[in-house]
């Protein structure tokens, strides 16, 4: 079956109108390509797919940047253990590998932050709790008793 003019052109309009709708989401706030495909779950997805495709070559969803950005992120902002840091990630639908290969490239910096965040912690702490209440607290949050133990080290 051809497609006459109009419906080609109805077609193309269809498709730019849904790019630009998806363009918005993307615009606002940075997202990764899964909370794109939860956004527009009820949406046509070959063009869902070729509309994700397309941004992805523009450069405009790419969860590896993403993951870079949100790291750097949390850390300006929070104290957080590596692993609360992978689980916020993990929960925007980041891809487990992506997470791991820019934790690996980046270990020593995540792991001074660990332990920068694990002083914070025990220097609020300390006022209204003993050791091993904060300890026990910080194991609970993901923290690595290294890192736990540098802390309590560096603090004296």
């Amino acid at each position: 079956m051809d497609y006459t003019s109009k419906e080609k052109l109805e077609d193309f309009e269809k498709i730019e109108k849904f790019r630009t709708k998806v363009l918005k989401y993307i615009v606002y706030k940075k997202r990764t390509e899964n909370e794109i495909r939860k956004k527009f779950e009820n949406e046509d997805q070959d063009m869902l797919e070729d509309t994700i495709s397309y941004f992805k070559e523009q450069g405009y969803i790419d969860d590896n940047i993403y993951v870079e950005r949100a790291m750097n992120e949390f850390m300006a902002l929070n104290t957080l253990s590596i692993k609360e840091l992978k689980y916020k990630l993990i929960k925007k639908g980041i891809d487990l590998n992506i997470i791991d290969d820019f934790i690996c490239k980046n270990e020593e910096q995540i792991v001074q932050y660990e332990i920068n965040s694990c002083i914070k912690i025990i220097e609020k702490k300390r006022k209204n709790q003993d050791d091993e209440s904060i300890k026990r607290y910080l194991y609970s949050k993901g923290y690595t008793s290294d890192n736990i133990s540098i802390a309590y080290e560096r603090l004296g």
